[in-house]
């Protein structure tokens, strides 16, 4: 089985349960893995990555929580789609053999997640080799503010991230097309964030007066950057590689040249509405909907047509809970009926 570019690889190493079965992990919920574990199949891992698991090992514990976080996100981005961006049954692993929107999404997402964790361990003290964003001024208010404080690293979660993530495509030859779609894509993940900084500031001054205000930066929430990049892959741009294999330029003569911070893609994705193990779609059936919505997790749309089934569930949910002093919370157990929904 051939696998292709960085990213699969840290899927299987970084993020499913440990209990491999030849190359491959067991398909389960993602975990944060050891550092042995990611950096063990050395041989399998481009210059850049071998160098990052010798000489900083705690910089991989934190790519494995940026990956985590990632996969979290995008399944949360695509809760109520065809594709729910699943582990089960490797379809991941299938997902991301093709240069699709969903392939696009899951590399820019990861790249976001490894500069979102790197940069927070560097803000938090856990990684001795980088310090505090805080070596801006403004210079643009006359002095009424100025930078300081301890702001993100942003450029040093930038620099780890594309040495890890990018790494392996590097190497390949030029004109690969799958080489520059993947780059672009781990590129635009990183822009998510690092983009879009956002300025925090604490007053300074006698009787909570602002004569002073100290200024830094912080990285956007996740939240913020696994929206950003869900439009970019509604608006994705479908490319070709240009004639000397240097370049990305759209299928299209009349649509724009995508920017750093656009998805890209190559192939159409498969019918998410059947399985398909090939392709790695795992199909509606069995899925929770929403009959009265319209929208893409509606049952019209999710069920694809095929119709859903109605069932009444008894849940016993803890509920009128209060403090008792000290130091005890008691709950009620209530009893409720729902209906549930599922494509068929």
């Amino acid at each position: 089985m051939r696998v292709q570019g960085a990213l699969i690889g840290l899927y299987f190493y970084l993020i499913f349960p440990a209990n491999i079965i030849g190359l491959w992990w067991a398909v389960g919920s993602p975990l944060v893995m050891d550092t042995n574990s990611i950096c063990r199949k050395t041989r399998r891992l481009a210059g850049k990555q071998r160098a990052i698991c010798r000489k900083e090992p705690e910089v991989v514990e934190e790519v494995a929580k940026g990956a985590k976080v990632a996969l979290l996100e995008c399944q949360y981005q695509f809760r109520t789609r065809k594709w729910n961006c699943t582990t089960q049954k490797r379809s991941l692993s299938k997902i991301l053999r093709h240069d699709t929107r969903e392939a696009a999404f899951v590399y820019a997402i990861t790249a976001a997640g490894v500069v979102y964790a790197v940069t927070q361990a560097c803000s938090m003290g856990r990684l001795l080799q980088c310090t505090c964003g805080n070596n801006l001024r403004d210079t643009a208010t006359d002095g009424e503010w100025e930078w300081g404080g301890c702001g993100d690293n942003v450029e040093f979660g930038y620099q780890k991230s594309r040495e890890f993530m990018d790494a392996r495509r590097r190497k390949k030859r030029r004109g690969d097309v799958t080489t520059l779609v993947q780059l672009h894509n781990n590129e635009a993940g990183r822009q998510a964030v690092q983009r879009y900084m956002r300025k925090e500031c604490k007053c300074h001054g006698l009787s909570g007066s602002c004569t002073l205000e100290t200024c830094w930066l912080k990285m956007p929430k996740f939240r913020e950057v696994g929206d950003r990049l869900k439009q970019k892959f509604d608006g994705g741009a479908k490319v070709i590689s240009s004639n000397d294999g240097k370049y990305l330029i759209p299928e299209g003569e009349t649509i724009k040249p995508p920017s750093r911070e656009d998805l890209v893609y190559t192939e159409e994705s498969p019918d998410f509405c059947k399985r398909n193990k090939k392709e790695g779609s795992l199909g509606t059936k069995g899925r929770s909907c929403d009959p009265s919505s319209m929208a893409v997790g509606g049952c019209d749309l999710l069920c694809c047509g095929r119709g859903y089934s109605r069932k009444q569930v008894t849940l016993h949910e803890n509920c009128k809970c209060r403090f008792m002093w000290c130091c005890e919370v008691i709950c009620d157990t209530c009893v409720n009926t729902k209906t549930e929904t599922r494509c068929l």
